[in-house]
């Protein structure tokens, strides 16, 4: 969801739990049954949530003199796309841009790859983390609208640096290596690829504030 509007009708938890109890069909009377809830504030709820595409009818089923709609949602899931949040707190950039995010090493190529001064900030990670899961989650749901498969790839690794200047030097020999990898398998005319690498301390189990 990347609509402020839309995610703010989702939200509530009572529509949360609508949402989560649709994704198989049902009607507002057989919800209010089973939440215990007045049917005339389920239809509310409905009709909310249906005006923003987040339900839709499946059937209408005669009830003594009246239809009885079977709804269910949309999607299995909803995912909040990032730039929602953060551009009501930042102002930041509008869709379809990233504010200059990708990897933070200049391996690969593109203006949005070579912020190097951000290489260590928290925040830069987060942003291209948002980036990330913005892309992807658009691309995937196009790819099942068009009955495909969306090629990705994941790699994930645990290291434990010794000193705080382990992480520059590990940092830089990494891009480094990737830069040599891009470079040997990079095709002209071929499918591009973005790469994203990042790295944050493991949080530790009950801790509330990690540093």
């Amino acid at each position: 969801m990347d609509e402020p509007d839309r995610l703010r009708v989702a939200l509530t938890p009572i529509r949360r739990k609508l949402l989560a109890r649709l994704r198989e069909p049902a009607s507002a009377a057989r919800l209010a049954a089973e939440l215990d809830l007045p049917r005339q504030r389920v239809n509310y709820h409905f009709k909310a949530l249906e005006q923003a595409g987040l339900i839709e009818l499946v059937e209408e089923r005669p009830r003594r003199g009246f239809a009885e709609r079977i709804m269910r949602a949309t999607a299995n899931a909803f995912l909040v796309d990032p730039g929602v949040l953060s551009s009501a707190e930042t102002g930041g950039p509008p869709d379809g841009e990233t504010g200059g995010s990708g990897a933070s090493s200049s391996a690969g190529s593109g203006d949005g790859f070579e912020r190097i001064a951000d290489r260590y900030a928290a925040e830069h990670l987060v942003e291209v983390a948002a980036g990330t899961v913005r892309e992807v989650t658009r691309m995937a749901a196009a790819a099942d609208r068009r009955g495909v498969r969306l090629l990705t790839f994941t790699l994930e690794a645990e290291v434990r640096f010794e000193a705080p200047g382990d992480v520059h030097r590990f940092t830089d020999e990494l891009a480094e290596a990737v830069a040599q990898v891009a470079a040997r398998f990079d095709t002209p005319g071929g499918r591009s690829y973005r790469l994203v690498a990042g790295g944050h301390p493991t949080p530790r189990q009950g801790a509330e504030d990690d540093r």
